[in-house]
């Protein structure tokens, strides 16, 4: 998580700060740090929900949200990131308040576990231990705005596919360069994600939609966003990936 702090009135030098650079963090590994999820809220998310101890406050249907800071983002106006990384994970899980609340495994996209489950009344996949998988494409992100922040946003259930539409969008760009056209590093553009009003025949909830902003012209956040790609694809960087009440927060219409 990357935040760049100003100068403010009366505080100390900047070049009393920059001479002891990283000094009292030199202990501090990833496995020390929380990555942020960027997460859509909806109907049933206890951050919506005023009784509950997770509630925060403004926070509505429709709206983002930084899963470590708590600061929400405006679902209609939406976000603007820089794709940096991305992977495909098929996560175990037992049922809400028989575990943890961590996944019970992560196995990879090549895994056969999906072979071993079936498909029960509440289109989970179950296996035979009980526990269900959940197919999740994970979008590690460089979140811009007044300081460029890490961050990463899973997609499951309905949202997979909006997952493989940004997918395509990123493929699909193509540059000329002097050996002829060639895919520029998907962190190499922003794309703004919204959250729109999605349904079907179970009910109604929110989810993202994405759409391309235009090449990054800032060589720091560039760098940023760089840095962070190689981080996360030498495993450096592990999501830690929490039960929430995800598109379960469906309503019937």
């Amino acid at each position: 998580m990357n935040q760049v702090v100003k100068k403010e009135e009366g505080a100390l030098a900047v070049n009393m700060f920059e001479a002891d650079a990283d000094k009292g963090s030199q202990n501090m590994t990833q496995e020390d740090l929380a990555l942020p999820f960027l997460k859509v809220l909806g109907q049933l998310s206890p951050e919506v929900n005023k009784v509950h101890a997770r509630y925060v406050k403004g926070a509505e249907p429709g709206m983002i949200i930084n899963s470590v800071t708590n600061e929400l983002y405006d679902g209609a106006k939406g976000i603007d990131v820089l794709p940096v990384f991305y992977e495909r994970k098929l996560i175990e899980w037992q049922d809400r308040g028989a575990g943890t609340g961590a996944p019970v495994a992560i196995h990879d996209a090549s895994s056969d576990i999906m072979s071993q489950t079936t498909r029960d009344k509440s289109y989970k996949d179950r296996l035979p231990n009980g526990n269900y998988i959940e197919n999740t494409a994970n979008h590690f992100v460089v979140l811009l705005g007044k300081s460029p922040t890490t961050a990463l946003i899973s997609m499951k259930s309905t949202q997979l596919k909006i997952s493989r539409k940004w997918n395509s969008m990123m493929m699909g760009l193509k540059l000329q360069g002097k050996n002829g056209l060639f895919t520029p590093p998907t962190y190499s553009h922003i794309y703004k994600l919204k959250t729109v009003q999605m349904s079907n025949d179970k009910g109604t909830w929110f989810g993202w939609d994405v759409s391309t902003v235009g090449p990054v012209k800032d060589k720091g956040v560039y760098e940023i966003a760089k840095n962070f790609a190689a981080s996360v694809s030498k495993g450096a960087v592990q999501a830690k990936h929490e039960t929430d009440t995800p598109e379960q927060s469906k309503t019937k219409k």
